[in-house]
């Protein structure tokens, strides 16, 4: 198993160069970089106050995406205006934004750094990307630890009944259930329960943003416990909602299959009980294709649904920190954000595939490597 990671962890290095390299070429063919907007802030009046109001971090999403347009629509504006602009001027904000050198040295001088976790500083935001993701990881990771907690908590055992049960009234009135809890959006979902439970329409149980109250940190140990959970509560139930359906189906289809086999009834004619065919024999071999589905499920919770809901309840996580950078043309935090998601993506590959070694030590990948 040794050389097998370690071979794996090699292999990390050309993976982690090629998404780099892929998304790089991609950004620089991509019209409205940083040195363009920056021009449209010099040239038009409108587009620089918004341009400024986001830059400095203010302002919610609607203004920043409002803002962008309006730059992305002044991008042709910039190119003619750049012609009036002092050259010296034009050349100090290439310099500014690293761009006085060509494509591929940039990206050179990018990896460079990169292997040193240095990612440079926000060219927005005038702080460190490193401090930024140091920032905002533990919010994304937060969320993305509860909902797979509590997935996997109850779609396991649920899964598990439903394949025991199955085509009873109990497996009928769950599967519907889980079917519209699959057909529902987890954002949908998040703006329906912010408009019952959070002071929409009708209650106001729960609060309407954020992952702790004012003043958390001089509250006692136990009420900033419970003020941490109950801001929790709406946005983990609305990432609960498409994964929790996913799984239990997946565990219920892996049992059955599991279940129909020669070696169960062999193992029931020895008179072994339904929990000890179940949980000896049955459970091992049928949670290996639910292990295996582990690393894409958190990448999933992590990088698609959650930066969804942060921006619904207003969570400064990492997929909000993306989104934004995407947004200005923040490259330093793109690409830095681009290489902690790629890179946490492969380690939870690789300990998924570990997992799988250690539940059924038949396989293993060494050996067929």
């Amino acid at each position: 198993m040794t050389w097998y990671i370690l071979r794996r962890l090699a292999l990390m290095v050309p993976t982690l160069l090629g998404i780099l390299l892929i998304n790089f070429v991609i950004v620089q063919a991509a019209p409205g970089g940083p040195v363009e907007q920056l021009i449209v802030s010099l040239t038009v009046p409108n587009a620089g106050g918004a341009a400024s109001s986001r830059l400095a971090g203010g302002g919610d999403l609607g203004a920043s995406a409002s803002a962008t347009a309006n730059l992305n629509n002044a991008n042709s504006t910039a190119t003619r205006g750049a012609v009036g602009i002092d050259p010296e001027l034009l050349a100090d904000i290439k310099k500014q934004y690293g761009f006085d050198k060509p494509a591929p040295e940039r990206f050179w001088l990018m990896l460079k750094h990169y292997a040193q976790f240095d990612f440079g500083d926000s060219f927005f935001r005038d702080t460190p990307v490193i401090q930024l993701i140091a920032q905002k990881l533990p919010v994304s990771i937060s969320l993305g630890l509860w909902t797979t907690l509590i997935v996997y908590l109850v779609s396991i055992p649920l899964g598990i009944k439903k394949a025991v049960r199955d085509g009873t009234r109990f497996d009928i009135w769950t599967s519907t259930v889980v079917v519209i809890g699959q057909a529902i959006p987890g954002f949908l979902f998040a703006v329906l329960l912010l408009i019952v439970f959070a002071g929409g329409s009708y209650l106001q149980w729960f609060p309407l943003r954020g992952l702790v109250s004012d003043g958390w940190r001089s509250m006692p140990l136990p009420a900033l416990i419970l003020d941490y959970l109950w801001h929790m509560v709406l946005p983990v139930t609305a990432m609960v909602i498409g994964g929790f359906a996913s799984l239990t189906l997946l565990t219920k289809n892996s049992f059955i299959e599991e279940i129909g086999k020669q070696y169960v009834m062999t193992a029931r004619a020895k008179g072994l009980t339904q929990n000890q065919v179940l949980y000896r024999h049955v459970f091992r071999n049928a949670m290996l294709i639910v292990i295996a589905g582990l690393p894409a499920a958190i990448l999933g919770i992590l990088f698609t649904s959650a930066m969804l809901i942060e921006v619904i309840f207003s969570l400064d996580g990492l997929g909000l920190l993306g989104f934004e950078a995407a947004l200005s043309r923040d490259y330093p935090v793109m690409f830095g954000t681009l290489f902690i998601f790629t890179l946490i993506g492969l380690v939870l590959k690789l300990l998924g595939d570990i997992t799988y070694m250690l539940i059924d030590p038949r396989i293993d990948f060494e050996a067929r490597s």
